[in-house]
């Protein structure tokens, strides 16, 4: 897996850890919905079609969540992202900044 997209992964999860912790009130793991939540997102970014040259999933103009995960991920990173520059200053830069592309890139083969 190339680092970008590591780092993409450790990114939600981590937005998904400070959500779950919030509302949810577990203090050591996540949650049931929360973990089938990330395990999703895990999913969605394993198959995503632009992998390193992708922009955010919120820039990107194939949505391949279905509905109801999208409204999920989506009040996770609501809730989450402005919190994660004080949680993960480092993984909330690289976030915005990937937030930046216009256009995700075609997969390299």
């Amino acid at each position: 897996m190339h680092p970008r997209m590591k780092r993409e992964r450790k990114t939600v999860e981590n937005m998904i850890s400070i959500y779950c912790r919030d509302h949810h009130h577990k203090k050591e793991d996540i949650c049931f919905e929360c973990r089938e939540l990330a395990e999703y997102a895990r999913l969605r970014l394993q198959n995503c079609p632009f992998q390193e040259n992708k922009t955010t999933c919120g820039n990107c103009p194939i949505h391949c969540y279905k509905p109801q995960m999208r409204q999920k991920i989506r009040d996770v990173m609501q809730y989450s992202g402005p919190r994660m520059i004080r949680h993960h200053p480092l993984l909330a830069i690289g976030h915005m900044i990937d937030g930046l592309r216009k256009e995700p890139g075609a997969k390299k083969k």
